[in-house]
């Protein structure tokens, strides 16, 4: 008998990880994929603020002011929002299998991940002040509104705990949501290579923005997160994003926390 040989197919991977889709879905299938995967996203963030905060309160009182139990509390909220957007709706979203590369997080960062953190910074600081000096023309936007993160710091100890909450544990955290598992999907499942990395990027950052909770924050955020996205998809890896939105972070707080610039809320 005649041997026959199959050649393989050609595994062709994008550089977020997951594979696009072989079809393409119709207009209605996409776009209630887009709302259905943004709302679940915003719906178990906000549950999650909601649900933890008032359970620590109810058990805590007052005390739950306090920075160390503010801390814990807002490592509670990350900790099981990030695994309940990632890890339990596999099946709803036909996700057989979570890896590294799905989330951004293959390999280890390069030293073109770290030089284009803050190369990437620069940008977010042009483009938020941009995006501010066009939205200073709408009567309800207050681009001095302080944003109120509950810390209260007022020893050496509470900066510290409070930095590697608000400047560690959250920059990580938001990029492995947005810019790592919500990105990787929408970008995957959305047809055309230039169309696909715009919408991804304009949802994600959409999405990010408004569950920031205020017109000015939002606005910078957004800015942020489009720069965010654009690292995500020149380097394949959430690396350099995550390095950005540390080094925001970090300026923020040294700006209001340690060198009491911009008032406190």
């Amino acid at each position: 008998m005649e041997k026959t040989t199959q050649k393989p197919e050609k595994n062709i991977e994008k550089k977020t990880g997951e594979k696009k889709p072989s079809k393409k879905p119709s207009a209605s299938k996409l776009i209630l994929y887009i709302i259905d995967i943004l709302i679940w996203v915003g719906v178990v963030i906000v549950a999650c603020e909601l649900a933890i905060a008032y359970g620590m309160y109810a058990i805590l009182g007052d005390k739950v002011r306090n920075t160390v139990w503010l801390t814990v509390c807002n490592a509670l909220i990350y900790s099981i929002a990030t695994f309940l957007i990632i890890w339990v709706p596999k099946k709803y979203f036909k996700q057989k299998k979570i890896s590294r590369e799905d989330l951004g997080l293959k390999d280890l960062p390069t030293w073109t991940d770290i030089l284009l953190a803050p190369v990437g910074f620069f940008v977010y600081l042009v483009l938020a002040g941009l995006f501010s000096a066009v939205f200073e023309l709408l009567p309800f936007f207050n681009s001095t509104e302080c944003q109120e993160l509950g810390y209260s710091l007022n020893t050496g100890l509470d900066r510290v705990i409070a930095f590697l909450a608000l400047c560690i544990v959250a920059p990580i955290a938001e990029e492995l949501i947005f810019r790592g598992w919500l990105y990787t999907k929408l970008r995957n499942k959305i047809p055309g290579k230039v169309l696909s990395v715009i919408l991804s990027t304009f949802f994600v950052s959409l999405i990010f923005g408004i569950l920031h909770g205020q017109w000015n924050v939002g606005v910078n955020v957004f800015a942020m997160s489009l720069v965010l996205c654009a690292l995500r998809e020149i380097t394949g890896t959430i690396h350099s994003g995550i390095l950005l939105h540390i080094l925001k972070n970090s300026v923020a707080f040294a700006l209001v926390y340690i060198l009491g610039l911009g008032g406190r809320c």
